[in-house]
């Protein structure tokens, strides 16, 4: 009789570590800062742990720490990302409307609702409740806000003041329009986002901004077309 020929033991599959592929490395490093986002807002920097993080994850606490030197430097990063660049990404809708005052009241809602969701208003919470702890990163990350969101505001006037002679008015000129841009953001979000800080239920903060939105621009156009902003 022939005899049976010994099974051959199965191949176990080459498992390695270290870092992933360069195509693969900004897909990890977004999974861990949203998985940072997640767990600091639930447990405050104080109660979150790089071990929930790199479970909520799916990543190893050595692929964390690859990237991030402890929890400080992870928080300071996701910080920075979350608030900085939500502002710059920021699209609306064209505004539409028959009037100017309408158009400018399409574009302020839609920013504001926008600002308004809970992720980004819990986050703000957050980033002032860790001021003291992180006074650098507050001072520098106010600042770089205030920056980016003027230069968002400019970006919208420039679209808006096309229309119904807007652009003739000194308020509208090139060299003041980044002064006109932050007394409209400041007139018109600044107000809802504060309370927003406070607010528990923002479904309640969130039916008064149209009413508080056709309010602010109808004051605000009023001061540029009387010179008030020139």
């Amino acid at each position: 009789m022939a005899r049976k020929k010994k099974k051959e033991p199965a191949k176990r599959a080459v498992v390695r570590f270290g870092r992933p592929p360069k195509e693969l490395a900004g897909e990890v490093d977004e999974r861990i800062l949203n998985a940072a986002r997640k767990v600091f807002l639930e447990r405050g920097f104080e109660g979150a742990s790089i071990d929930e993080i790199a479970d909520v994850a799916r990543s190893g606490k050595p692929t964390i720490y690859g990237r991030f030197r402890d929890k400080r430097a992870l928080f300071t990063a996701m910080v920075t990302r979350d608030i900085l660049s939500r502002i710059t990404q920021f699209k609306g809708e064209a505004p539409t409307g028959a009037t100017v005052e309408e158009r400018f009241t399409h574009a302020a809602s839609a920013l504001l609702h926008w600002g308004l969701e809970s992720e980004r208003s819990g986050l703000m919470r957050l980033a002032i409740a860790e001021a003291h702890r992180f006074p650098d990163l507050a001072g520098t990350v106010g600042r770089r806000a205030r920056e980016l969101s003027t230069e968002l505001g400019v970006r919208l006037l420039s679209e808006l003041k096309q229309s119904d002679g807007l652009a003739s008015l000194p308020a509208f000129a090139p060299e003041h329009l980044p002064t006109t841009a932050r007394f409209f953001l400041d007139l018109v979000a600044l107000p809802m986002l504060f309370r927003a800080l406070f607010e528990v239920n923002l479904k309640t903060l969130d039916a008064e901004v149209d009413a508080h939105v056709a309010r602010s621009v109808a004051f605000f156009l009023a001061a540029c077309r009387h010179g008030g902003m020139s």
